[in-house]
């Protein structure tokens, strides 16, 4: 091997302009998802890459089940069997990906990897437009539009931009109760 691909650790690594960070969509074995997004964010805090791999996610919606009579709220995988992306392509981000353990290919045509459109990753609920859109504030009062408690009145507590999220303090049964819920399922009052 040549002396400077051995080096490539004490090289100062390139700067990438975040604009060239597109969405890319990796196929996983079954039930690995997780285990594959936590692989990644190892791999990237190792290297040093997070200028080059900006985001990996594994999209989960609540889902009410009923068992035996009782209500539970579970998260479901959106899309079982696939992690989502936001990374600049190059032949490193590539190899790294590839090669992680439960990752058996990008989807694309061969091993191509083609990024989402912004319409698809629109469409998925996965790009930050939602995040540039969101114009509340706590203490801010909301309705909710969407979901279990569609047409709840209530009050934001807390914002969470990175998971996208803000927990609202609802009307429930007579008693002020914490609720999470996603920034599409609220409206202002």
């Amino acid at each position: 091997m040549s002396e400077e691909f051995m080096n490539t650790e004490n090289a100062e690594a390139p700067k990438v302009d975040d604009s060239e960070a597109r969405w890319y969509v990796v196929h996983t074995y079954s039930g690995y998802e997780n285990k594959v997004k936590a692989n990644i964010e190892k791999i990237i805090e190792n290297r040093g890459m997070q200028d080059q791999i900006h985001e990996v996610s594994v999209p989960v919606q609540d889902v009410i089940e009923i068992k035996n009579g009782q209500k539970k709220t579970v998260q479901r995988k959106v899309f079982p069997g696939y992690v989502l992306l936001k990374m600049v392509m190059n032949d490193e981000t590539w190899y790294v990906v590839r090669n992680t353990r439960g990752v058996t290919s990008f989807v694309g045509p061969g091993s191509k990897p083609v990024p989402l459109t912004d319409e698809e990753a629109r469409a998925m609920g996965i790009e930050e437009y939602i995040q540039q859109t969101f114009d509340f504030d706590e203490g801010d009062t909301i309705r909710v539009s969407s979901g279990p408690f569609t047409d709840s009145i209530g009050i934001i507590k807390e914002i969470n931009p990175s998971k996208r999220s803000v927990v609202v303090m609802l009307s429930i049964f007579g008693r002020e109760t914490p609720v999470e819920l996603d920034y599409t399922q609220l409206e202002k009052m």
